[in-house]
């Protein structure tokens, strides 16, 4: 797991000026060695935050997603301590939608290890099969044409069928979260679809590890004060934390003390 330091948050910021930093010149600015700029951007690039190039060093990219497996295989710890938690606020009897993305999954496997009685509309094929597993849940997969990257469904008939509900809790994630709160995403369909999940919910809640912070996507799918609170594993920024307390919007930090 990459512990993001102040000169971390400082790197993507100035790549993100930029576009491009060499090297050298973020050694400069931050006065470090170019070898201590190489150790730290390595680290990003470990999470798609930042892609290297020789001499330098540019965001990951904005346009096209880590693979399926790669992302189910990262942070798989920190994904299930902050399944804990959303799993803790959601009571048995209720009905959720549950989007897209590996996240939303490891929260499928905390609710089937712990609650009764639920009923959950999916776009997810993974998790409609991890919940099905259950007989006292009433679980409905959504229409629309399944992605074979990662077992999403997405498309018009995907919007048309979650549009016949309102449920008690949207589950969602997203592929990034900017400083400002903005929320991004890869697929422009995707993100249709997770907009009419929060238009058709009472409670929404936005699941995310840290590595979504700062990181680089393409469609925006909205802001972070449009959920009701957002669940992940490491501290926000101040000014983040100030923009969710200015607008009411909780936000729990996953406990890993028990590691």
């Amino acid at each position: 797991m990459l512990n993001r330091t102040p000169r971390h948050e400082k790197i993507i910021q100035l790549i993100r000026e930029s576009g491009f930093m060499p090297i050298d010149e973020l050694a400069r600015v931050l006065d470090v060695t170019p070898q201590t700029i190489r150790r730290d951007i390595n680290q990003l690039c470990e999470e798609n935050i930042l892609r290297r190039y020789h001499g330098g060093a540019s965001l990951g990219s904005s346009v096209e997603n880590e693979d399926y497996f790669s992302r189910k295989n990262k942070l798989q710890s920190e994904k299930a301590h902050i399944a804990d938690v959303i799993a803790a606020h959601i009571p048995d009897n209720a009905s959720l939608f549950m989007s897209i993305g590996t996240t939303i999954e490891a929260v499928a496997l905390a609710l089937v290890k712990s609650h009764k009685n639920l009923s959950i509309i999916t776009n997810n094929i993974h998790v409609a099969s991890i919940v099905s597993s259950r007989s006292d849940y009433t679980v409905m997969i959504t229409s629309g044409v399944v992605r074979a990257v990662d077992g999403g469904i997405t498309g018009v008939a995907t919007i048309d069928f979650i549009n016949q509900f309102k449920v008690d809790y949207a589950v969602l994630g997203a592929s990034s979260i900017e400083q400002d709160g903005s929320l991004l995403d890869f697929d422009y369909k995707e993100v249709s679809v997770m907009q009419a999940m929060m238009k058709n919910a009472r409670i929404r809640y936005l699941a995310v590890d840290h590595s979504k912070f700062g990181r680089n996507a393409l469609v925006r799918m909205g802001d972070i004060t449009e959920f009701h609170a957002l669940f992940t594993d490491e501290e926000l920024s101040a000014a983040l934390g100030k923009k969710l307390a200015d607008h009411g919007v909780k936000w729990y930090l996953a406990d890993k003390e028990d590691e």
